[in-house]
């Protein structure tokens, strides 16, 4: 009996990642995985394309509000539009969850920020000093903390904003 390896090692040159992937396909999957803005060489070259062909797709991602494009500089720069990322974030859990389910899960939400805020005497994370704590282990929780607050935040408006979506049929306002 032949065993089946489920990841086999590939003969190919190309990352395993690229694998059966178009150009387009790893244009993007770069750009979404960008954190700052980068030039369309450095993305090119992480998605083993030319230059012109991952500017051809990033204009076309730009267009599509997939990514912003910072003209100012030389050379121009790209980066992923968070604001796309959420309204995803936000049409999956409305897809998801009916609008009671999102509500209900405003409500824990919204118990965990004012926790947070008890627990911190400040109502904005950013106003937080996580070094007011001498040990290296109380840092960390109050970094972890921290962290765990601002998320917290993120996910109120991504549940406000799919509860929004829910009720007016994938818009922000009712038609």
């Amino acid at each position: 009996m032949t065993e089946f390896d489920p990841a086999p090692e590939s003969t190919a040159t190309e990352p395993r990642w690229q694998q059966g992937e178009d150009t387009f396909s790893r244009v993007y999957d770069v750009a979404m995985g960008i954190t700052s803005p980068t030039p369309a060489a450095e993305i090119a070259d992480v998605a083993d394309c030319s230059p012109n062909a991952a500017k051809k797709h990033l204009d076309r991602l730009a267009k599509m509000g997939i990514i912003s494009v910072n003209h100012d500089g030389r050379p121009v720069q790209y980066e992923r539009n968070e604001g796309y990322l959420e309204w995803q974030d936000a049409s999956r859990i409305a897809d998801e969850l009916t609008v009671k389910e999102i509500i209900n899960r405003v409500s824990e939400l919204e118990e965990d920020r004012a926790d947070y805020e008890d627990k911190f005497g400040a109502t904005d994370p950013t106003a937080v000093n996580v070094y007011d704590h001498g040990s290296h282990e109380a840092i960390h929780d109050r970094m972890t903390a921290v962290s765990e607050w601002r998320s917290v935040i993120r996910d109120i408006r991504l549940y406000e904003l799919a509860r929004q979506l829910a009720e007016n049929d994938g818009h922000l306002i009712s038609a």
